[in-house]
């Protein structure tokens, strides 16, 4: 590998706008939505597959990877992208937010998090240092600073709290990450919902210095009103020229609200879940197909969509192998998933280079409101 990681803003519309982060593994196109590989594959996926969707970068789970098969081992066998058998880039995250979800399975001190394992019960340890490491053995492009994100609602207390621990783990992990070429290490904004705690968050990430900044914190159960509320001013208070990730978003209208207030990288499991549980995303909406009105259908699931579930497969047809419990539905439900995703940020990307991405999002919203879409 060779190159420096960097990131360079082409066009903008508003807040929104559009780029590319380039590293020595590739070039990833902005706004990015992220696969999520949460133990090195794209549930139901082959990696190639996902990149036939148009997707530049995956999503690679910390936590999961050093229980099982460990980070270690990983490495011995030449690292993430040799195991997984994807050769763009790869973003870890850093493994906190999965231990803070272990609730009684955990104890948090100044140091780190202790915890047991939610596969056998062995007891494990996880701080900034530790986090560093594991994310280096995997060979991650992008590795996150490890933080703790507590669940929303929260007191100020709480919610400030933990912000500070969450910058002196920051600042710890930037000292841990070291000098590495080619590699980039992202901050994480915290501080719930409150304004002038995220402002405080920022300023001491920007004065540690990060090649990215996350927004982190959100996507918790607050609800997209709170979330965007929270998005118009957090964003805005991080570095104009890094990369801006919102982490663990979202639903399609999620994505589109937050770059149009000046999000650049996503990620979500649920285009691929929701491909497995048989909730399709379509331009019009969410089609269910376990719905037994599609089972003398012949249409596709879009007539405009370009993917293989679209291009070869009935909705009858994907209707039976759901109910089949065939393994198929999986493939061909999660891959028209993962391809509406990518649609919609290359749709924005162009609306973006246009100066029409006002347009492009009103035509968005309006198309949703008028399909062919099943209750949930």
């Amino acid at each position: 590998m060779s190159g420096p990681f960097a990131f360079q803003v082409n066009a903008g519309d508003g807040r929104a706008r559009s780029g590319v982060i380039s590293t020595p593994r590739g070039r990833i196109r902005t706004p990015a939505f992220m696969p999520v590989g949460t133990a090195a594959t794209v549930k139901a996926m082959m990696p190639e597959s996902v990149a036939a969707t148009g997707a530049d970068i995956l999503l690679g789970n910390t936590y999961h990877l050093m229980l099982r098969p460990t980070a270690e081992r990983i490495d011995r066998l030449g690292g993430l992208h040799r195991f997984m058998n994807w050769s763009g880039p790869i973003l870890t995250d850093s493994g906190g937010f999965q231990v803070m979800s272990l609730a009684g399975l955990r104890k948090l001190t100044e140091e780190g998090v202790t915890f047991k394992s939610h596969i056998d019960g062995s007891k494990h340890a996880l701080t900034p240092e530790r986090s560093m490491e594991i994310q280096r053995l995997l060979g991650s492009d992008i590795v996150m600073c490890f933080d703790e994100c507590p669940a929303l609602p929260a007191d100020r207390d709480r919610i400030a709290q933990s912000m500070r621990l969450s910058m002196r783990w920051a600042a710890r992990s930037r000292e841990a990450f070291g000098n590495r070429p080619g590699h980039a290490l992202f901050g994480i904004q915290q501080g719930g919902l409150e304004e002038d705690l995220r402002a405080q968050s920022a300023q001491a990430l920007t004065e540690i210095g990060f090649e990215g900044y996350a927004v982190g914190g959100l996507a918790v159960g607050e609800g997209q009103e709170a979330m965007f509320g929270c998005l118009d001013f957090a964003a805005d208070q991080l570095p104009v020229d890094k990369p801006r990730y919102l982490m663990g978003v979202g639903k399609p209208d999620d994505i589109v609200g937050a770059v149009a207030r000046g999000i650049d990288m996503m990620d979500c499991v649920l285009p691929s879940r929701s491909g497995r549980t048989g909730q399709v995303f379509t331009r019009y909406g969410v089609l269910n197909i376990k719905n037994a009105r599609h089972q003398d259908d012949p249409r596709p699931l879009d007539e405009e969509c370009e993917c293989p579930a679209c291009r070869n497969y009935s909705r009858a047809y994907l209707h039976h192998v759901f109910r089949s419990q065939e393994i198929i539905s999986s493939m061909l439900l999660t891959w028209h998933n993962l391809h509406y995703y990518q649609q919609i940020m290359a749709g924005m990307r162009a609306a973006i280079g246009q100066g029409r991405f006002a347009a492009w999002q009103s035509e968005f919203h309006s198309t949703r409101l008028q399909g062919d879409i099943d209750p949930l």
